[in-house]
C-alpha cells in the first residue's frame, strides 16, 4: 500500500438475502485529501459508507485504515484509531448549551465514555477555554450560550462538527453533510469543511454535485454498487459512463 493512502478497501462486497448492494470496491483515500463518494441513487454509497464506519460488516472484503486491518473492528475501537464518522458518536444534547456540548465531548474523549465527569464542575471549567475556541473554529461563537435545540438547522450541523472535531480525528467520515440545508447553511458548511481538512483526511458521501466540485481533490463515482469512475471532477464529470449513469437513472443526484 502507498504510503499516502489512509484508508483503502479491497474487494470490499455486501450481500443482502441475494441483493449485491456493493460489489467488489476497491477503494484508496489519500492522507489529507478530500475524497467525495457520489452515485445516483442505488448506487451503493450508503452500504458502502456503512462499512467502512463498521455500521455494516461485509461479506467479502478487507478495509485498511493507516496500515491496519480494520475489517473486523467495532466503531468504537476505530474512532480510538482516530477514523471518526461525524453523526456518530456526537449526539448533540438538545437541552444544554452550544459550549457544554462541546465541553462533554471533549471531556469523552479525555475520560473516555464514564459520565464521572457530570460530579466535577471544576474540571468541566478547565475545558471551557478549549471548548470555546472549537466553537469559534466552527463560527458558533455568538450562540455559545444558545442551547443545542435553539440552532437552526444548519447551524446544528456546524454544533456537531464541532463535537467530532472535540475528539481529535486523524480521519473524517461525514455523511451527507448538505443534507436539507439551504443555499446559504450549504456555503458556510462548505466553507467549514474546507477550513477543517487543512490538517486531517476527508471522505464523504454527498449529493449536491456543485459542492462535490468545489470541495473535492477525488471523486469516487459509483453506480450499481461498483467503481464506475473515479478521478478529479472535470475528469469524472466528462466521463460518458458517469453521465450515463446519472441519467440513466433519472438524475438521482438530489434536488439542490
Amino acid at each position: 500500500m502507498p504510503e499516502d493512502t489512509i484508508l483503502s478497501t479491497s474487494g470490499l462486497t455486501k450481500e443482502f438475502a441475494g441483493f449485491t448492494a456493493v460489489n467488489g470496491v476497491d477503494l484508496s483515500v489519500r492522507r489529507g485529501s478530500i475524497h467525495a463518494l457520489i452515485g445516483p441513487n442505488g448506487a451503493g454509497k450508503t452500504t458502502c459508507f456503512n462499512l467502512l464506519t463498521k455500521f455494516l460488516a461485509p461479506t467479502r472484503g478487507s478495509i485498511v485504515y493507516n496500515g491496519r486491518d480494520i475489517t473486523r473492528e467495532k466503531p468504537a475501537e476505530i474512532a480510538r484509531l482516530g477514523l471518526v464518522r461525524s453523526f456518530q458518536i456526537s449526539a448533540v444534547f438538545p437541552q444544554l448549551s452550544v459550549l457544554t456540548n462541546v465541553r462533554i465531548a471533549l471531556q469523552r474523549r479525555k475520560r473516555g465514555d464514564s459520565f464521572d465527569f457530570w460530579r466535577s464542575e471544576r474540571s468541566l471549567k478547565e475545558l471551557d477555554a478549549e471548548a470555546a475556541a472549537l466553537v469559534d473554529a466552527v463560527g458558533l461563537t455568538s450562540f455559545l450560550g444558545l442551547t443545542a435545540g435553539e440552532l437552526s438547522y444548519g447551524r446544528k450541523r456546524a454544533l456537531e462538527i464541532a463535537t467530532t472535531l472535540a475528539l481529535d480525528p486523524e480521519m473524517l467520515l461525514l455523511d451527507e453533510p448538505m443534507a436539507g440545508m439551504g443555499r446559504e447553511d450549504v456555503e458556510r458548511i462548505a466553507a467549514l469543511i474546507r477550513k477543517i481538512s487543512a490538517n486531517r483526511t476527508i471522505l464523504m458521501v454527498e449529493h449536491n454535485l456543485s459542492v462535490v466540485a468545489s470541495l473535492s481533490d477525488r471523486i469516487t463515482v459509483l453506480a450499481r454498487g461498483q467503481v464506475l469512475a473515479e478521478g478529479d471532477y472535470a475528469t469524472v464529470s466528462k466521463d460518458p459512463r458517469v453521465v450515463e449513469a446519472y441519467i440513466g437513472s433519472g438524475g438521482g443526484h438530489g434536488h439542490h
